[in-house]
């Protein structure tokens, strides 16, 4: 019997192992969701367009719930088992099965929103929005408001410049708690360096509160250096 029992959990471990591979994929799809996004942002396409890679990231946030939930009962059953040592194994299909129905029945709308990365998604194609709407309106009124286009471009470009190095960003990451970006580099050897101190790590833009900074917290901003990019190929071409 003990023999059986220990088969069995080894065939649910490789179970789960493969559904763990199945959650890569939807990262996987999510990412290229976000990239396929802000391309269209930067390309100025149509609205629509957008919209459909929003309801494209809500059906992956969709899987990703229900693989979780999945995952979940499957977990909690085999645990339930070993602490029970029931002396004959129960039907593990049916136990799962109805624990998943029941994290299911709990499900809303708003717990897709608050997935991470489409979280991340929202956040970085709202920055990119902003930024190519700045260089939008500089590029359409030239002759018209020159003065405020140049204080937004310096206060666009200002935003390039890393708090740390104080120079242009060329591999920004966002702070997910505070909203600020840095050199990828910079912050996490000023992380580990103040680890070393073990000191707390204050964020370094001037203003900030922060005091906490992980590199657990630091996301790719991709929206940022995009723009930086851009910027980049528009000085160049007018040269």
């Amino acid at each position: 019997m003990q023999r059986g029992t220990r088969i069995s959990f080894s065939s649910v471990n490789s179970s789960l192992s493969s559904l763990k591979n199945c959650q890569s994929y939807i990262n996987t799809g999510m990412d290229i969701a976000t990239h396929v996004a802000l391309d269209l942002v930067e390309n100025f396409n149509d609205e629509e367009d957008v919209k459909s890679m929003e309801n494209v990231m809500l059906e992956y946030a969709a899987l990703d719930r229900e693989l979780n939930h999945y995952m979940r009962a499957f977990e909690e059953t085999v645990d339930q088992i070993k602490q029970d040592k029931p002396e004959k194994i129960p039907d593990l299909k049916s136990l799962v099965k109805e624990k998943f129905i029941a994290l299911e029945s709990m499900n809303s709308d708003s717990d897709l929103e608050k997935n991470e990365k489409y979280m991340y998604f929202k956040d970085q194609l709202k920055d990119m929005k902003k930024q190519f709407r700045l260089q939008s309106d500089s590029n359409d009124n030239d002759d018209i408001e020159q003065i405020d286009e140049d204080i937004a471009v310096t206060q666009s470009q200002m935003n390039f410049i890393c708090p740390i190095t104080q120079v242009e960003m060329k591999k920004p990451v966002r702070n997910k708690v505070c909203g600020h970006s840095y050199e990828e580099d910079a912050i996490l050897k000023f992380i580990q360096t103040r680890k070393q101190q073990k000191k707390k790590v204050c964020c370094p833009k001037i203003g900030c509160s922060h005091d906490d900074v992980k590199g657990s917290d630091l996301v790719p901003d991709e929206a940022l250096k995009r723009a930086i990019d851009s910027q980049n190929k528009q000085s160049w071409s007018m040269l």
